[in-house]
């Protein structure tokens, strides 16, 4: 099952884990995450799927046009 561009998902394994990212890209089976502050959107966070729990809430485009937006959508959840 492929994860929409901005489908916010929970980090259940690794250092990251119990955090909340949003899904900006995809790279073979792996998806690209950002936070906007320990993962910027220029250099998103590879994670399998198998280790992310997904959500049912998606971002808007403009709350991942930057850092600081994505930042302030991720902190009301």
């Amino acid at each position: 099952m492929k994860l929409e561009i901005g489908r916010i998902v929970c980090s259940k394994a690794g250092r990251d884990q119990g955090g909340l990212f949003a899904v900006v890209g995809y790279e073979g089976e792996y998806l690209l995450l950002a936070d906007g502050k320990g993962r910027p959107l220029e250099r998103p966070k590879r994670k399998r799927r198998i280790h992310l729990s997904v959500t049912s809430t998606v971002l808007e485009e403009a709350s991942m046009r930057s850092n600081r937006e994505l930042r302030r959508a991720l902190q009301q959840l």
